[in-house]
């Protein structure tokens, strides 16, 4: 049974670098100068980022951006995040984590806090990077949109119309 996710984060200057880049952290428990762990809600959505160099230069560059799993879903196993999680978006090399960063500096210019953005928007981000096309911007009009959806229940007359009231 799972309870959201935890995440593995080290910090050796210039060596290792892995670190959350947007999500709403619940627990944090220090190791050490270079260690801790972070822990997630289940449903929270959350940027992981890892960098590694070696002697000659980037080694690893790597951006996941996952949805800490509910209790009876399934989940991808990512490294370094128990149990794993719903993976939305999973980038490697640094063009592409780069951009993914500068993605999410425009959605939070918006005013929006990236953790609350649609998944659906990070698969499309996932995909058209993924296949070398620029993805489209994220827009108000979209995140209200995905805010409506959220907030309907199963019985679309139930709440559907409070929620709409309340988002305009």
């Amino acid at each position: 049974m799972s309870r959201g996710a935890t995440v593995e984060l080290v910090w050796i200057e210039k060596r290792i670098e892995y670190w959350i880049r947007f999500g709403r952290i619940v627990r944090t428990t220090i190791q050490s100068r270079s260690r801790s762990t972070v822990a997630f809600d289940p449903g929270a959505i959350f940027a992981f980022v890892r960098w590694q160099a070696n002697d000659f230069g980037t080694a690893i560059s790597r951006i996941d951006i996952l949805r800490a799993p509910r209790p009876g879903e399934p989940y991808a196993t990512v490294p370094y995040v128990t149990p794993g999680g719903d993976s939305l978006l999973r980038l490697s090399g640094w063009p592409k984590v780069e951009r993914v960063l500068q993605i999410v500096d425009e959605i939070e210019a918006l005013g929006i806090d990236s953790a609350d953005a649609a998944p659906d928007y990070w698969r499309h981000v996932h995909n058209r990077l993924s296949a070398g096309l620029e993805p489209r911007s994220y827009t108000t009009a979209q995140h209200r949109a995905w805010l409506l959806r959220k907030a309907c229940s199963p019985d679309p007359q139930a709440s559907c119309a409070a929620s709409a009231r309340s988002a305009s």
